[in-house]
């Protein structure tokens, strides 16, 4: 193989370009619609689409939630209903996955999730080159950062 053709280790395939990462949180059902209210309130989403379970709708109080679009700042998540499903992706809810959200009032921003819900873990912290970041955990298991932008120092590298 030539140098072109291994590229990273592997051998060279067709270019694949994503156009986006959007992180999918699965919460215990039916709490899905609520999981994305709290988002909502907390830290101002948007809710951009909604798929329900056609076929759970019937039979649900709450109509069993596929997935939830929602728009955060200029990202995108996910938020989903966790059924007993052997098709599903995980299979436990809030396990291993941090969101980081970054704005310029990290103490605003951490009140007002708490005021939503959100469990603050720790005191607000200054770490050196990071700025300001807290800890919160959500009703739903999930732990978020938030955190004032890294400041670029003339030190780093770009890649």
């Amino acid at each position: 193989m030539t140098q072109e053709e291994v590229q990273n280790g592997c051998a060279a395939a067709k270019q694949v370009t994503f156009s986006a990462v959007k992180p999918q949180l699965f919460v215990e059902a039916p709490k899905a619609n609520d999981a994305v209210l709290f988002y909502k309130a907390a830290f101002g989403a948007e809710e951009v689409s909604r798929t329900v379970h056609p076929k759970r709708k019937a039979e649900q109080e709450s109509p069993l939630v596929l997935v939830a679009e929602l728009k955060l700042g200029s990202s995108v998540i996910l938020v989903s209903d966790l059924v007993d499903d052997s098709s599903a992706p995980v299979k436990t809810v809030g396990t291993g996955f941090v969101m980081c959200l970054e704005t310029e009032d990290v103490k605003a921003a951490v009140e007002k999730a708490v005021t939503a819900g959100a469990v603050s873990e720790g005191e607000l912290a200054e770490g050196e080159g990071e700025g300001l970041a807290a800890k919160l955990k959500d009703p739903y298991g999930f732990v978020w950062t938030v955190c004032s932008p890294i400041k670029k120092s003339a030190d780093a590298v770009e890649a």
